[in-house]
């Protein structure tokens, strides 16, 4: 689950982590009485959507940027009044973009330095880890390929915590001034004490800055949640944007699928995390284009199996369907009515193919041969993804 901006700021707050002051809106209105709340300071206009690049994005209506800086409130709402509405795009949108519903109204920082600073879980140690770079304001992934000698990692043990020593150690390699140690290790351990109380598996701040008069702030923030873990933080639960999410995630998250839209035209229908990655690989390699992750899992039912076909016949570029069930715990029989019962709600118009294995299988197969469906029969998987591909290609009959 992600956040806004806004809310990770007032996540960070909480622990005590220095920020900029501001306020979110939603309203031209809001905006300019935010701005006057700050007072006489230079103020930024931040647009809030779930993806980076927002200072470089631009809007389809050629407005550039969304990050503008103003310095009076009429100025804030005029900035409000290009952003708050319109479509944003930037590198990580897509050429899409994005619908800005909110702004982030906030005091502006007069930058001097930009630092990168990150809690991660090091899934090779399965403990927290902290990277952290000069090169702030900088994708990290692009220090990390241009200058890998520029980023300071520390392991943390998750026993002891993150200790004072390697505070001062992290600021020193950042090239902090002794007069910032202070200020900057407060900031680190509290953003150590974020990510362990609030079961995060990232909080990046890109920048953290120093400013002219030599704070340590933290710019920006952004937070990736363990979402086993949302159960013992409904308050986090609640800042959901399901505005911000595909409706075809938020409907299948509903029903206790795992979907991830994508860009192909097959659309997949699998039990199993491994067994759907291993059925987008085949398709790949048979030269065709996954229009989805989807997994019902090991204990699906009839009624999941049949939204999970609303989900997949949803998505207009789709011109095929794989089902590619390996019936452990899921037995064929099951599936096999599901998508007898799908097909029939939904009334599919594109080619069908179906590869059953294992508990029940006879079953499932006899049931979808006296079920009337036009569909295409596979023996194997691939033999299932040669007709899938086929079948979105050339729009193959069922037989």
């Amino acid at each position: 689950m992600n956040i806004h901006e806004y809310q990770a700021k007032e996540l960070l707050q909480k622990f005590d982590v220095a920020t900029t002051r501001g306020k979110v809106a939603s309203t031209l209105d809001e905006a300019e009485q935010i701005a006057r709340e700050l007072g006489d300071v230079d103020v930024v206009v931040k647009a809030q959507i779930h993806a980076g690049g927002r200072g470089k994005g631009t809007f389809k209506t050629g407005f550039k940027g969304g990050v503008q800086v103003r310095k009076t409130p009429e100025e804030v709402r005029n900035a409000a009044a290009e952003i708050l509405g319109q479509i944003l795009v930037t590198h990580q949108t897509g050429p899409a973009g994005r619908v800005v519903n909110k702004v982030f109204v906030a005091e502006s920082a007069e930058i001097a330095r930009e630092i990168y600073f990150a809690v991660l879980l090091d899934r090779a140690t399965a403990a927290p880890l902290i990277v952290a770079s000069t090169e702030g304001g900088v994708e990290i992934e692009t220090v990390a390929a241009t200058s890998p000698q520029k980023i300071a990692r520390e392991k943390i043990d998750p026993l002891a915590g993150l200790q004072s020593f390697q505070t001062r150690k992290l600021a020193k390699q950042l090239g902090l001034e002794s007069s910032q140690l202070k200020n900057a290790s407060k900031l680190f351990e509290g953003l150590y004490r974020t990510f362990i109380a609030l079961d995060c598996s990232m909080v990046e701040v890109n920048p953290l800055v120093v400013t002219a008069e030599g704070e340590v702030l933290a710019l920006d923030a952004k937070f990736n949640f363990d979402d086993n873990a949302l159960y013992r933080h409904p308050e986090i639960a609640a800042m959901r944007d399901i505005a911000e999410e595909d409706p075809r995630e938020v409907e299948a998250s509903k029903h206790g699928l795992s979907y991830i839209g994508l860009d192909g035209n097959i659309a997949c229908l699998v039990n199993g995390a491994g067994l759907a990655m291993a059925t987008m690989d085949i398709i790949k390699f048979y030269g065709g284009e996954p229009a989805n992750f989807l997994d019902v899992g090991g204990g699906a039912t009839e009624e999941q199996v049949t939204e999970a076909f609303k989900i997949l016949i949803s998505d207009k570029n789709v011109k095929a369907i794989l089902v590619n069930i390996f019936g452990g715990i899921m037995k064929c029989d099951v599936i096999a009515q599901g998508i007898i019962n799908a097909a029939k709600t939904v009334k599919l118009s594109v080619p069908l193919v179906v590869r059953l294995e294992g508990t029940n299988v006879e079953k499932g197969k006899q049931l979808l041969k006296e079920s009337g469906l036009a569909l295409i029969t596979a023996s194997d998987l691939a033999d299932a993804a040669k007709k899938a591909v086929a079948a979105a290609n050339s729009k193959l009959q069922p037989r």
